[in-house]
């Protein structure tokens, strides 16, 4: 079942058509378009500065020229292990102008893993944070005779195998001085069909697998995107996801493709003060931070007051029906327009004032969104806009437009992206944006592309008559319970997402079992607020979530989820436990989506409990 193509067309096919042949040539183009003009925005001293598109075309040709001088030869790799900040944008740009290819490794990775990777990739230079990712390197030196030098972002040299960002600007520099075209002498070399970055899949299970992302699918990302025409050089958009991530990467190279600017602060914690302070017009984001913002506002408004909590329902109900007459294309009354304007000023206007008053919409992916909370966004006058794809596919292969976004889906694919779907319902795409490979894999390669180029996501989906997409579930994570019935655990837990407020993470267990149950853990802010307001006022969480009247109120919220499941999906029993689940313990990936299997192993007795 292939998508036809007229749901696919751009709103200007000759950006696609012209794109770029390499990133190279993207950011070189964008320095040369608009030197003037804002680049990216930087906490420096706790003060928010710009840097220009000229000057970071100097810093990027500075750092690559170092690069240069240390010895990077083309197509090698370069790693860097490092939270998302602007030294990681210049210096993943400066290894493209190399005609390197860039090693993504998550700040979060243990140090056996970061040592399998750089091992993997044969990365020849790898580019540290600060200390704690130096010591892992340095506890995996013996087994990375490849690695030539590590610079330190933050740190100083070592004198021997640690120089610091500022000696490699140095060398940057002399090196500039001696070949005044040596960085503009790689840019000449690099072909569309050059390897440009190595992303290891932060994997559920086992060992992660090099994703090889050329140049020619990269730049086809931008000038896509570019061509649907929702973002303009007018946008701003704060940056914070980790750009080890495909998802962040791939927005790093929009605005090459754009020109809008770009504020960068990967401090997750840091997001809601950053939206207040930044005011973007669009955010990239994942499920868990939409989810933990509906939940926190919906709490901080019962937190009122029972008049305002009122005032406040009443309001989003508003938002609701006029959102929806929008969609339907339905006529809204008189009295709609005046109850909307009313809700817009008292209380609308007020919620978006917290996400800075000028976002226009999120973009979500790396996981399912539940459509309440989709519409509750909607309702108050931020859209979002959700998208599908996967490190494999060089980040999004659908997303919705403003124009025509239906909730509940991911949208049309992308142009030149073709989509269908094998007998089990399991979406199969081919495209530009489809990886070349998994690095030194090739039977896994042969095993996820097809030899006409087709290649299996491992996700369930439907396509629609207009050819919306719809993902379903991962095909890996469906179980079967010993009544015969399949149960699809990803969609129960978007659901509960959105009807429990103090829901941090949850796992549907129940392959092979008489019935489902589950794993549930708080949000700490979130029960911290309402445990204040049922005599456990400074009580620890680990207190809090196993108290008698914290397991009555999530039964509360089991018993609405519950009302919307089929018999067989209902949770018989759960089990709350004593800490959140966390990326540093492993139990979520770095774009916050759970591994499952670890997780079922590691708690494994408290479900075996609840089949006592």
């Amino acid at each position: 079942m292939a998508v036809s193509s007229v749901h696919q067309q751009p709103r200007d096919r000759s950006i696609i058509d012209n794109r770029a042949p390499h990133v190279a040539r993207l950011f070189l183009d964008r320095v040369q378009a608009s030197p003037d003009a804002e680049a990216y925005r930087f906490l420096d001293g706790g003060q928010w500065k710009s840097m220009t598109w000229s000057q970071a075309g100097d810093a990027v040709e500075r750092l690559a020229a170092g690069l240069i001088a240390l010895g990077v030869q083309p197509g090698q790799r370069v790693a860097l292990a490092s939270s998302t900040r602007l030294e990681w944008i210049l210096v993943n740009l400066a290894v493209m102008l190399a005609g390197a290819a860039t090693t993504t490794v998550y700040p979060s990775t243990n140090a056996d893993e970061v040592g399998y990777i750089l091992a993997d990739s044969a990365s020849v230079l790898v580019f540290a944070e600060d200390d704690a990712q130096v010591a892992k390197l340095q506890a995996n030196r013996a087994g990375l005779p490849d690695v030539l030098t590590v610079i330190s972002i933050d740190g100083l040299s070592d004198g021997d195998w640690v120089i610091s960002l500022d000696e490699l600007r140095e060398l940057g520099a002399e090196q500039l001085r001696q070949r005044p075209h040596a960085v503009m002498e790689r840019v000449a070399g690099i072909r569309a069909d050059d390897l440009a970055t190595l992303i290891y899949t932060s994997g559920t299970t086992g060992r992660p697998k090099g994703v090889r992302l050329l140049h020619s699918s990269l730049t086809y990302e931008a000038a896509t995107v570019a061509s649907i025409g929702d973002l303009s050089a007018d946008d701003l958009q704060l940056l914070w996801l980790p750009l080890a991530h495909v998802f962040g990467n791939v927005l790093l190279l929009l605005p090459l493709q754009i020109g809008f600017a770009t504020a960068v602060d990967g401090r997750v914690e840091a997001i809601v003060d950053n939206l207040a302070a930044v005011r973007p017009t669009f955010m990239g984001a994942v499920p868990r931070i939409l989810e933990k913002a509906h939940a926190r506002i919906n709490t901080v408004a019962r937190a009122d007051g029972a008049a305002r909590a009122r005032l406040f329902d009443w309001a989003v109900r508003v938002g609701h029906r006029a959102t929806a007459a929008q969609r339907s294309a339905t006529p809204m009354s008189a009295q709609l327009k005046l109850s909307w304007a009313i809700a817009d000023r008292l209380v609308l206007s007020k919620v978006r004032a917290r996400f800075g008053g000028r976002l226009r919409f999120f973009n979500s992916g790396s996981a399912a969104l539940d459509p309440e909370i989709a519409e509750w966004f909607e309702a108050i006058g931020i859209r979002v806009l959700e998208g599908y794809g996967l490190t494999e596919t060089s980040a999004a292969s659908f997303c919705n437009r403003l124009a025509n976004a239906q909730l509940g889906t991911v949208g049309w694919p992308f142009p030149d992206t073709e989509v269908q779907l094998a007998d089990d319902g399991e979406i199969m795409l081919r495209g530009p944006g489809v990886m070349d490979g998994y690095h030194n894999l090739p039977e896994a390669t042969a095993q996820a592309i097809t030899s006409d180029g087709w290649f299996y996501t491992g996700d369930i989906g439907t396509l629609d008559e207009l050819g919306y997409l719809r993902i379903t579930d991962r095909k890996k994570d469906l179980f079967k319970t010993s009544g015969g019935k399949y149960v699809s655990p990803a969609a129960i837990e978007s659901t509960f997402r959105a009807c429990c407020p103090y829901l941090s993470q949850v796992l549907i267990y129940g392959e092979g079992k008489k019935y489902v149950t589950a794993l549930i853990t708080l949000d700490p802010d979130a029960l911290a607020g309402w445990a204040a307001t049922h005599g456990m006022s400074g009580w620890e969480y680990r207190q809090i979530a196993t108290a008698t009247a914290t397991r009555e109120l999530v039964q509360t919220h089991i018993d609405q989820l519950n009302s919307r499941l089929n018999r067989w999906e209902t949770i018989k029993r759960f089990a709350i436990l004593d800490r959140d689940l966390s990326i540093a313990e492993g139990e979520l990936t770095p774009s916050m989506k759970l591994r499952r299997a670890l997780v079922t192993d590691r708690f494994g007795s408290q479900l075996t409990a609840l089949y006592d």
